[in-house]
Order: structure tokens, then C-alpha cells, then sequence
């Protein structure tokens, strides 16, 4: 007996960028080689606002058309821009994905250690406010007591955020980098077209 699976394609869509030159996609003060250069912060900036606006489940294809070819062997050697590209956008976001995981990390670290104190803090709250409805039942005694349990609780504000809010963004964000990590890039020499179907093309004037 078989059975007969239905494969459902991802979807794909398309980021086309315009630059008069290939260093114009890179940080100009990132003195390390083109494999492993940070990309100029406009353009990680706009990728990655394009990425996050796409599913998570997608494919990713970037086209790089380049005004101005660089001369034979001028980029590490090679004029092979193409194999350049799909391994230095890859190094790029997979370094960014390692430095978000660092910082989930360390904000969960951070929610842990703020619930601990809080919660700490709210129990001695809530001590001191019965002791203190032990001594009597006249408006001050109310104030102060109520004040302690309203001081108590509010402390528990910063790690409810951390665990409630803050930490969703950043899981997006590595989940965008990982997508970005596969993404596949292309360059090309002036407005040549791609034969792309079923693509949302979006372009950016060169820098």
C-alpha cells in the first residue's frame, strides 16, 4: 500500500539590489577578508526589514545587480562573484545568528536572576505588610501597608517583560538570519532580468 504524499513548494520571493560596486554592499571599515566582512549597515538594515516581512517558512533569493565589474582578480583573487557572494552573505547572518543566540541567552539569564530578587522581594513585601496590619488598623498603618504590597509586586515588572514580551523578538530575529543564511544570492551585470516565477521582486537604489 502507498501512500501519496502532496509536497507543498515554499514560497519564494525575490530582493533585487542596485550598487555601482560590489564594496558598496560591505562595511568599508571592517578591515577583515571578503569572506567574513560585515555588510554595510543600510543594507543589512534593509534585508533584514525585507526578511522579516516574509513568512517564516520561505525561500530567500537576492540579486545583486552591479553597475561596475571589478577587474579580474581583484576580490580575493577570483572574479567569481557569484561563489563569493552565496559564501560571504551566509558567514555574515550565521555571525549575526550566533550573537542573537548570545543575547537570548544572556536575557534569559538576566529574567532568572530578576525573578529570583522579585520574587524574594515580594515575599518580604508581604511580610513586613502583615506585620505591619499586626500593629493596628488606623489610615497610616493601611497606607504603609498597602504601599509594601504595591512596592512588592511592582518589582515583578522587569522579569514578567523579559518573560512575556522581550524575548520573542529576538527567537524572530535568529529565525530571519537562519532564513537569510540560506538564502540564495545572485549577481549581475547591470539590469539583467531573473527568470524567477512566482517572485516578489523589491528593489533598492544603489547606495
Amino acid at each position: 500500500m502507498q501512500k501519496s504524499m502532496k509536497s507543498t513548494a515554499l514560497p519564494v520571493h525575490h530582493l533585487e539590489l542596485r550598487v555601482r560596486e560590489l564594496g558598496q554592499l560591505f562595511n568599508s571599515m571592517d578591515p577583515t577578508p571578503f569572506l567574513n566582512k560585515d555588510l554595510d549597515r543600510e543594507a543589512e538594515a534593509f534585508i533584514e526589514t525585507w526578511a522579516m516581512a516574509q513568512g517564516p517558512n520561505s525561500r530567500l533569493h537576492i540579486t545583486v545587480h552591479l553597475e561596475n565589474l571589478p577587474v579580474a582578480g581583484e576580490i580575493a583573487g577570483t572574479s567569481d562573484m557569484d561563489v563569493l557572494m552565496s559564501e560571504a552573505a551566509p558567514n555574515f547572518f550565521n555571525y549575526k545568528a550566533g550573537l542573537a543566540r548570545g543575547e537570548l541567552k544572556q536575557l534569559l539569564r538576566q529574567g532568572r536572576i530578576s525573578l529570583l530578587i522579585g520574587l524574594v522581594f515580594v515575599m518580604f513585601c508581604l511580610f513586613a505588610a502583615d506585620a505591619i496590619g499586626e500593629f493596628g488598623t488606623g489610615s497610616g498603618f493601611t497606607i504603609a501597608r498597602e504601599s509594601l504590597m504595591i512596592v512588592g509586586w511592582v518589582a515583578m515588572w522587569r522579569p514578567l517583560q523579559i518573560f512575556l514580551y522581550d524575548w520573542w523578538p529576538l527567537v524572530r530575529r535568529i529565525r530571519v538570519y537562519k532564513t537569510l543564511r540560506h538564502a540564495q544570492v545572485r549577481v549581475v551585470r547591470g539590469k539583467q532580468n531573473l527568470d524567477a516565477a512566482q517572485t516578489t521582486p523589491v528593489t533598492h537604489p544603489a547606495y
